[in-house]
């Protein structure tokens, strides 16, 4: 490997930013290049796939192969809330591979006890995202319930590009919770990446369903990102 190329990919990597080291077949050449980095035709559209696939592959394109070695930062999911959902979906979402992270300030919730084997901060959002960042490779739930815990890591998520952001509520509570983050200076088309009522809609009502539910959307956000912005997702 050119010895640029590991500078600029270990840079990358302590950024918690995705990379592909594209390495030419034929000449042995490589070059890293970032998540977002414009690359045209084929091995553009190879490159897209291997960042949302996280998968090393060979792949021809213009004639050449060329071998896509994929670094991409394990994915985080911030749960918002100590809640009975967060019982449920912490365990699950640690077997499909993410980082689990719980916040909550209530310290009744927020206890070894109650969630056992999880990273659990029983502090203030503020704090906590205000040393550990989010970033675009996070998720975040909201499950609280409470505007004074869940309306700052929802802005947070929101500027930091967070590849998900769902909240819980209803229809209802959504739209005040709209009117606050717009009074807070949320862009509308920033406001629209929240999804409420959080999960996938499959009439789940229990906390586990719900836990199941959201989950899923998490992890189909995670695999479909950038589809959007391609037009290959219909909104």
């Amino acid at each position: 490997m050119d010895p640029y190329s590991l500078k600029k990919l270990n840079e990358l990597r302590r950024a918690r930013r995705a990379a592909i080291l594209v390495t030419d077949l034929g000449d042995g050449r490589d070059r890293v290049v970032a998540e977002g980095d414009p690359v045209a035709g084929q091995l553009g559209a190879h490159i897209a796939n291997a960042f949302r696939s996280g998968r090393s592959v060979t792949v021809e394109a213009e004639g050449r192969q060329f071998f896509l070695n994929v670094h991409v930062p394990p994915p985080r999911l911030v749960i918002i809330g100590a809640v009975h959902i967060s019982q449920a979906l912490a365990p699950m979402a640690k077997i499909a591979g993410f980082d689990v992270h719980i916040i909550d300030p209530r310290t009744a919730f927020a206890s070894a006890e109650r969630f056992p084997d999880v990273r659990l901060d029983a502090e203030w959002p503020e704090v906590v995202l205000g040393r550990e960042p989010l970033d675009p490779y996070c998720a975040l739930a909201a499950v609280t319930h409470d505007p004074k815990i869940d309306d700052y890591p929802l802005k947070a998520a929101l500027e930091a590009g967070c590849f998900y952001v769902g909240a819980l509520g209803s229809r209802k509570t959504h739209s005040k919770r709209v009117e606050r983050l717009t009074e807070a200076g949320v862009l509308p088309e920033a406001i629209a990446r929240i999804h409420a009522p959080i999960g996938l809609n499959i009439g789940a009502s229990s906390p586990a369903e719900i836990a199941v539910a959201v989950l899923a959307e998490v992890i189909q956000a995670f695999r479909t990102r950038g589809l959007q912005e391609d037009g290959e997702v219909a909104a």
